[in-house]
């Protein structure tokens, strides 16, 4: 019998014209001991299909079953995880687990109960921190109590609802081994939902996608054995293949059917060419050793002396090259980028762009940051307006209204120009952000972490905007990344920073595959997981603040 069971089971939302369809005729197994992935991207219904098997929402039509019962309600027999936290900011580490182990236990000695409650805690790794409050721990340490504090409910079925979306790629990681270990430990059912295809496929029995309209996808089997280093899967055949065909799959279903960013980028020459105000912003300028950085450091004051962030950071760029730029969390990459963009001053050392010194912010750098910073009360063509209008004060209104259509065309919003930035999903804000940066025809385009914040369909999706807008201006670009298949989708070089304090250049990668890029191509390319081991390699040298012996500096030339 299964454990959970969905028949034919379909959610909507309100009435009338305002009804709204968010799952359809989901019918779908879960047995004793599986550990089913759910695919889900944004607006697929994967919230409401947890909340289902939660009994935190009823279907609509069909029935969810829990044993063969169907189920009417919460019950500590499932326990969720959600995506935010939800701790008791006033109680310790030890005091949210033991609200739950109370919640199930009520009857215990208080011996009985204090063992317990360090038994789960120490499940998850935070002995050491059993006293502190919340406000106390990082976002990933706050996670593991509240996985801790699930499983001492001790349900039968852990329903994990995006446990590890809000944070970063390197905890992330390391909290998703631990969930693998104590499913392994335990064998208590799981059902988790992730946006990420490399984490499905190393916890995953089953991975199934949510598709667009609120229906199951094709079905994906893991037959890779257990336990699944992620370093190691680098080199197995049987996982290139299954990313390779999930993100095919996600891909062609997931980005063919957006509905409100539907426009797809003709591969041919818009009705109007780059504008001449563009043509002639970009005449004159030098191409080798375009931008140098020459013995880069950033210093900040602090109450016990100077705090050395970035030091002798060394790197010769040529014009239209694309560097990646990456390393581990505090390791001064948006350091870098910052002082590149003007935004924050160099301590010593020097930046030149096509010959002259970098001094304060201008135009000719244009920032893309995660957060797009639009004005929410102005429209996507007015929010690019407001640089246009300043870069090109020559130009007449109808060439500058070209230069802002030609771009907002070029990142797919030709039919929401007029939209209202407060009325727009995170993925669109993102792209007018793009567009306004390209728009001021920059001698030099910076990307700090420009997709981070986005979902992973969404981010694909925007990575191929932006490689195809890149690859008609050919702007020399730096984007700041911590994901390794972004940094090789769009880069020339990878340049991989070592760990802070002191920061420094460690190692550079030249990537050598064909132009234009596709992520489905690329994964098919028999050159793709060498560059992509190389760059695992040294983020895994690195990892958990290490700082291992420091190798001959590379010398600063600029690419061939």
């Amino acid at each position: 019998m299964a454990v959970l069971e969905f028949q034919n089971v379909s959610k909507s939302f309100g009435t009338g014209t305002g009804k709204t369809d968010v799952l359809k005729n989901i019918t779908l197994e879960v047995q004793d001991g599986e550990f089913v992935v759910l695919l889900g991207f944004s607006g697929t219904g994967k919230t409401t299909l947890m909340n289902l098997m939660a009994g935190l929402e009823m279907p609509t039509t069909g029935k969810v079953l829990f044993k063969g019962a169907e189920i009417a309600g919460p019950g500590p027999e499932r326990g969720m995880i959600f995506q935010n936290y939800s701790l008791m900011p006033w109680l310790t580490v030890s005091g949210n687990v033991g609200l739950a182990v109370d919640t199930i236990f009520p009857n215990l000695s208080r011996k009985e109960r204090a063992e317990k409650v360090a038994h789960y805690v120490q499940m998850v790794g935070l002995s050491h921190a059993a006293t502190r409050r919340p406000a106390e721990l990082s976002g990933g340490m706050r996670q593991r109590v509240n996985v801790a504090r699930a499983l001492a409910m001790n349900p039968e079925v852990l329903l994990l609802d995006e446990p590890l979306s809000a944070l970063d790629a390197l905890t992330r990681g390391n909290l998703a081994d631990e969930i693998e270990r104590i499913w392994e430990a335990d064998r208590k059912t799981c059902v988790l939902i992730t946006n990420d295809v490399d984490e499905a496929i190393c916890l995953a029995d089953r991975i199934i996608p949510l598709n667009p309209d609120g229906t199951l996808g094709t079905e994906f089997k893991v037959d890779i054995p257990r336990p699944r280093d992620r370093t190691e899967m680098n080199h197995h055949e049987g996982f290139k293949a299954l990313r390779a065909a999930v993100t095919a799959y996600l891909m062609d279903v997931g980005i063919a059917s957006k509905v409100e960013e539907k426009r797809v980028l003709p591969n041919v020459q818009p009705i109007h060419a780059v504008p001449a105000a563009v043509q002639a912003a970009r005449e004159g300028m030098i191409e080798e050793r375009f931008l140098d950085f020459s013995q880069l450091h950033k210093i900040y004051p602090t109450p016990k002396g100077p705090l050395t962030v970035v030091e002798d950071f060394n790197l010769k760029m040529n014009q239209g090259e694309f560097i990646s730029l990456i390393g581990h969390s505090g390791c001064g990459k948006s350091t870098v980028l910052t002082m590149a963009a003007g935004l924050n001053d160099i301590s010593s050392g020097a930046i030149k762009l096509d010959g002259r010194h970098v001094q304060g912010a201008d135009p000719e750098r244009a920032v893309v940051f995660q957060s797009p910073n639009l004005f929410p009360w102005l429209t996507a063509k007015e929010n690019v307006a407001i640089g246009v209008d300043k870069v090109y004060p020559k130009a007449s209104q109808a060439e500058r209204q070209d230069v802002v259509e030609y771009y907002l065309e070029r990142v797919g919003l030709a039919d929401a120009m007029d939209r209202g930035a407060a009325d727009m999903s995170n993925g669109m804000k993102q792209r007018v952000g793009i567009a306004r940066a390209f728009a001021l025809s920059p001698k030099l385009l910076l990307l700090d972490e420009p997709f981070g914040m986005l979902d992973s369909l969404t981010r694909w999706e925007l990575q191929e905007v932006l490689m195809e807008v890149w690859s008609r201006t050919k702007v020399t670009a730096i984007c700041v990344t911590h994901d390794v298949d972004e940094a090789i989708l769009l880069a020339d070089r990878v340049v991989m920073m070592t760990n802070g304090p002191r920061a420094t250049i460690g190692k550079i990668v030249d990537v050598d595959l064909p132009r234009p890029r596709t992520r489905k191509a690329l994964l098919a390319h028999p050159d793709y997981y060498a560059y992509r081991q190389e760059v695992l390699d040294f983020l895994a040298e690195y990892e958990h603040g290490a700082t291992p012996k420091p190798k001959p500096a590379p010398l600063p030339v600029a690419a061939e």
